[in-house]
């Protein structure tokens, strides 16, 4: 059932946003570049490599020795508001079409996470990534990793239907509020390096 509604929702809401979808490509277009796309592997179920869409938020500005500028330094303004509204998000409608994600569930991260994990906080591998999760409910990037993959571990363990209108209810409202969106001096989290960061 699960599955039958994101298909139906996701599909129907990419129609729906099909306009934005373009306003917002063009803006990338202009004010970052090409790709408008951003493409990256990111573990999914069972830790499963997947390939991730969102929209650029950042441009491939380097620094004199060559190497890339931080994030935060890298984010210019079309991406900033393209994070706080979670516009960029957008093209993962169609990893939930295809079947890589759900609309809720622990949001995917890095592949090169997946063996600092403990086997408690690997647990978050058990059900889909989603778009939007418990933890980004409760927190999101203003929370530790401990506090996140806690959150995530709990969704597991109690997820329904029920609970995931709950989620996506919750998010549309933590969207205009703009809420716990960066950490101080990061533009969304520091790297996870371990239990305990």
């Amino acid at each position: 059932m699960k599955r039958l509604l994101d298909f139906v929702v996701a599909s129907i809401s990419f129609v729906i946003l099909l306009p934005v979808l373009a306003v917002i490509a063009v803006a990338v277009r202009v004010s970052i570049g090409a790709p408008v796309l951003f493409r990256q592997q990111r573990p999914g179920k069972g830790g499963r490599s997947f390939e991730l869409l969102k929209f650029r938020t950042m441009t491939n500005a380097v620094g004199s020795d060559g190497r890339p500028l931080p994030d935060e330094r890298r984010l210019g303004r079309i991406g900033a508001m393209l994070r706080e509204l979670s516009l960029d998000e957008l093209p993962e409608l169609i990893n939930v079409i295809k079947g890589d994600m759900s609309l809720v569930g622990p949001r995917p991260l890095l592949i090169q996470y997946l063996d600092r994990y403990t086997p408690q906080q690997a647990r978050r591998h058990e059900v889909k990534p989603g778009i939007t999760g418990w933890a980004q409910i409760n927190g999101r990037n203003a929370i530790s990793w401990d506090e996140r993959f806690a959150l995530d571990v709990w969704y597991v363990d109690h997820h329904s239907l029920r609970l995931d209108a709950k989620i996506l209810l919750i998010t549309v409202k933590k969207v205009f509020t703009r809420e716990g969106i960066t950490q101080p001096g990061h533009a969304t989290m520091p790297e996870f390096t371990g239990p305990g960061s």
